[in-house]
């Protein structure tokens, strides 16, 4: 099939990947410009141009999609589809009127439950237990289009959301495949979504990232979890930035203390090793198990302990957050 490919984030890299592997014709790759990135803030390629360029497909970056020049040049290209993944930008009509087969999208929620940009992080935040990834026909709305094919997975009780992201990646990439070549053949029913059963997942702010030591600890654990890699959940300690990068819900309380939030050296393991290091919450107690300093590399609970001659009971957190 001759589709365009348009995508830009590690997420979309897969699907790329399989599309080609499957013998479809790419006609062109379109992401993002190049944007500065790191200390230096120096220009740095998007994963899916890095894609491109090991394929050997031709790229286009335009800074606006919509701009007349790329419709033109898409036009030109005469593809029957095309894919987005991840790509960044609201497609206008003039593009979604190009292909015959129109526009599919890979998005990373069991639709119409969590559109929008962060579909991973918030099935993690809000506790979910199980989500998917739904290919479907791009319409003028916000993950509004009718949904061709869905594939689902259980999420573990401690995966994050850049573990849960590379296994969604890869099943979407699978799921696409098998979406055009359903399209292909004329044997898929688009079906339109229910939004009276839809929610939103929002683009994350930096300050999601501070951790509201008053919720139990499961809820705590599970911003933990789907905050990553951006922007963490955080916290303070002795007024410097504590970033916490992995945890889990205390199997066992810690000896009765202050009001949270506290750390706390939970109970003594029946083996041998050091005492686990616990923050009591709103309820139960989170156990910390990898934590990072502002200005410090990130290390075990165990070694941040010992670092830091942890007092009894000390505060963590503050009202300044």
């Amino acid at each position: 099939m001759r589709l365009v490919f348009l995508g830009t984030p590690a997420f979309a890299v897969p699907t790329l990947e399989r599309m080609v592997e499957a013998g479809h014709h790419v006609l062109a790759v379109v992401t993002q410009p190049d944007r500065p990135r790191g200390r230096g803030q120096h220009p740095s390629p998007p994963p899916v141009k890095e894609a491109a360029a090991r394929l050997g497909l031709a790229v286009r970056q335009p800074e606006r999609v919509r701009l007349p020049e790329t419709v033109d040049f898409l036009r030109a290209l005469q593809p029957e589809a095309m894919v987005v993944v991840g790509y960044g930008q609201i497609i206008p009509q003039t593009v979604i009127d190009l292909a015959p087969l129109g526009i599919v999208n890979v998005h990373a929620s069991l639709l119409p439950k969590y559109r929008g940009a962060g579909p991973i992080q918030w099935a993690i935040l809000n506790g979910e237990t199980r989500t998917g990834v739904t290919t479907m026909r791009i319409d003028a709305g916000l993950d509004t289009g009718d949904m061709l094919l869905k594939s689902w997975t259980e999420i573990g009780p401690d995966e994050n959301a850049v573990e849960l992201g590379a296994r969604l990646a890869a099943v979407g990439a699978d799921l696409l495949v098998e979406t055009l070549a359903g399209l292909a053949a004329g044997a898929i029913v688009p079906e339109k979504q229910d939004s009276s059963q839809a929610t939103y997942a929002r683009l994350l702010k930096k300050e999601d990232g501070v951790v509201d030591w008053s919720l139990p600890a499961q809820a705590i654990h599970n911003r933990v979890r789907g905050l990553q890699p951006w922007p963490g959940a955080y916290t303070t300690f002795r007024g410097q930035t504590l970033h916490i990068w992995k945890s889990r819900p205390a199997p066992r309380p810690p000896a009765p203390g202050p009001r949270p939030p506290t750390l706390a050296p939970g109970p003594q393991p029946p083996a041998p090793g050091p005492r686990p290091l616990v923050v009591r919450c709103g309820s139960g107690a989170l156990e910390l198990l990898e934590v990072q300093l502002e200005g410090r590399k990130r290390i075990s609970a165990a070694d941040f302990a010992n670092g830091q001659r942890l007092a009894e009971n000390e505060d963590i957190g503050g009202p300044h957050l």
